[in-house]
């Protein structure tokens, strides 16, 4: 994170919705919206252009859909992952799990309050995930057809302690670090400890690839 202001690039079809994000972000003294996208051809050439701290990515864009960019500018392949902030109509959108396995770092429903993604984009910009818990159980579930265990429990998991595995369901749960801390009987400071214990050892970016692998190889399960 830079010691200036958070560069964000925004990614929306819907020029309203665009211009009422760029009106609230740029509004905070911390943030500072460097650039627009009505498509995903221009947020392609836009994030090339601007190289943003974050960009507030839309799914369902013309030309080239949310996914695809988030895929090519924050993906396996990407040179310098991008943090992205994926912004979706929930109850219509096919596409959040496709999204996030991309490399969108999280997201957000598009009738929360505008005050959460002013936090977002700073939950973000600290290199932190963005996964609202209702939101990641009820996402995890409406997706289950689409997430196919790679292999039991062992695999890419087999070098975690027991506490490490305890941890990792709870984080695929959905839960916070301050909630991990009550349910095992431990402070907040050696949750975070373990937490990125757990990102450093199976090579991760953050929490959200963290609960995509949790459900990949199996260790939990959409039914509970």
């Amino acid at each position: 994170m830079t010691d200036g202001p958070i560069r964000v690039l925004i990614c929306e079809d819907q020029e309203l919705i665009r211009a009422g994000y760029v009106t609230v972000l740029g509004a905070q003294p911390d943030l500072d919206v460097v650039g627009q996208a009505a498509n995903g051809h221009e947020a392609l050439a836009e994030f090339d252009r601007l190289r943003p701290d974050v960009v507030v990515m839309d799914i369902q864009m013309p030309l080239l859909d949310g996914i695809e960019v988030t895929r090519r500018i924050a993906g396996p392949e990407a040179a310098d992952p991008a943090k992205v902030l994926v912004v979706t109509t929930f109850n219509v959108d096919r596409y959040v799990y496709d999204a996030l396995r991309a490399g969108a770092s999280g997201f957000l429903l598009k009738d929360a309050p505008l005050d959460e993604l002013v936090e977002g984009v700073r939950t973000i910009a600290r290199g932190e995930s963005l996964l609202a818990p209702s939101v990641t159980r009820t996402l995890i579930g409406r997706y289950a057809d689409r997430i196919r265990p790679a292999a039991p429990t062992g695999g890419p998991l087999e070098g975690l302690a027991r506490r490490e595995l305890e941890v990792l369901k709870l984080i695929a749960g959905g839960l916070s670090n301050a909630e991990i801390a009550a349910e095992l009987v431990l402070s907040v400071e050696t949750v975070k400890t373990y937490v990125s214990r757990i990102l450093t050892k199976l090579d991760l970016r953050d929490r959200v690839q963290a609960v995509v692998l949790a459900y990949r190889t199996g260790l939990v399960s959409a039914e509970g």
